[in-house]
């Protein structure tokens, strides 16, 4: 989450007439993220969180990601849910953007996930994977490997700035990657995105934390599943020292098992997708870290983290050299 662009009084009041939302209380930006304009919205009616889609999201593909998110709310996941305003309609614009409203959900984000977040959080995602079956339209991964050696050509002006040589050590990377990557796995809707900030938890009767949330749709598409479990193991099994934390991916995998089993296809090939996961968020993180606009309320993320990662991920061939 983030704002690039601002929205006066006026104009939001006249946006809310088009809803059943009652009178306005609050209004703030939130400063997490890259992608597009969040705020927090209160009114009478309730609490929300307002959008407005920039940068990468096209907004021909908006209606594919609201409907996904109905989808999966229907089917029993905890997600946000768009706000239709008076004419049924929950796309809107707003200060020059598209621009929709959903429900907020409660809960936080864990600012340093522990092992016990972990088996919860293989559990959601899981249960994702199987509530998006039956959703038929499909959604190319537009950052997935087809888009990776495009975006690399983007950075490389600025790339060798970050670090000395970096982007002939990602030429090599990807060109082995793209080589090894699988075909003919288990496909399906996967959320693409499920960093620490996207999961929201609430302490359950037994005091163990429990997964109240899922947010961020917006990069999610139609793509290989166990791809969407190395993204996950990338995002939140290091630790700030940025060592790999087998307890952690442990517990991931376990919680992902106990609602949809990986097959040993899935598992086998879990090393190359755990690189290509490491490949997407330091190319994306790159050229942000380039590109982002000057003055923007936003929170830029180091790629050389997932140099890291890749790195180690590289370094071994076997899933079971990882110690999971």
């Amino acid at each position: 989450m983030a704002v690039y662009t601002e929205v006066s009084d006026e104009a939001l009041r006249a946006f809310l007439s088009g809803y059943d939302l009652g009178d306005l209380v609050a209004f703030r930006g939130i400063a997490e993220g890259v992608e597009n304009s969040n705020y927090g919205l209160k009114t009478t009616g309730g609490d929300f969180i307002l959008t407005l889609y920039e940068r990468r999201v096209d907004p021909a593909e908006l209606p594919w990601f609201l409907g996904l998110m109905r989808h999966l709310a229907a089917r029993g996941l905890a997600c946000p849910q768009p706000v239709a305003g008076t004419d049924g309609e929950a796309l809107r614009e707003l200060a020059g953007r598209p621009a929709a409203i959903c429900t907020f959900l409660p809960g936080v984000w864990p600012r340093r996930p522990s092992v016990a977040h972990c088996g919860p959080l293989g559990e959601a995602l899981a249960a994702l994977h199987a509530a998006g079956e039956g959703f038929a339209a499909e959604r190319a991964n537009s950052l997935g490997p087809h888009g990776w050696a495009p975006l690399l050509e983007r950075c490389r002006p600025n790339g060798d700035t970050v670090q000395p040589g970096l982007c002939a050590e990602l030429d090599g990377q990807l060109a082995a990657i793209l080589q090894d990557w699988p075909q003919n796995l288990p496909r399906g809707h996967i959320h693409a995105d499920l960093f620490p900030d996207n999961v929201f938890f609430l302490d359950g009767p037994d005091r163990r934390p429990r997964v109240s949330g899922l947010i961020d749709f917006y990069f999610a598409c139609t793509d290989i599943l166990a791809y969407d479990v190395a993204i996950c193991l990338n995002a939140w099994c290091f630790e700030p020292d940025l060592a790999f934390n087998v307890t952690k991916a442990r517990a991931l995998l376990a919680g992902y098992n106990r609602v949809r089993p990986l097959s040993a296809k899935e598992m086998a090939a879990l090393p190359v997708l755990l690189r290509g996961a490491a490949m997407r968020f330091l190319l994306t993180r790159l050229y942000d870290w380039a590109n982002t606009p000057a003055g923007a309320m936003v929170t830029r993320k180091d790629p050389i983290e997932y140099l890291r990662r890749l790195r180690f991920f590289a370094a071994a061939k076997e899933v079971s050299a990882y110690g999971i």
